[in-house]
């Protein structure tokens, strides 16, 4: 029973993290407009409309890998 305590722990740990990094997110794309970035994909043509944030999910993935670089250090 002891492991699935831990186990239970562990996901709640997880969960706090990602909510935490969905407000620092949210937070941000207020602050410096991301999810917007130059380099972008966005295509609309009559009802149709296409966005694909490729510079922004660079962007979020090269701090984040810095962060946890951090953490694990």
């Amino acid at each position: 029973m002891g492991d699935w305590s831990s186990f239970g722990k562990i996901l709640i740990s997880i969960g706090l993290f990602i909510v935490l990094l969905g407000f620092i997110l949210f937070g941000l794309s207020k602050l410096f407009n991301i999810g917007r970035l130059p380099g972008d994909i966005y295509y609309q043509k009559g009802n149709f409309t296409f966005y694909f944030p490729i510079v922004t999910s660079i962007l979020i993935s090269i701090i984040l890998t810095i962060i946890l670089n951090l953490f694990n250090r």
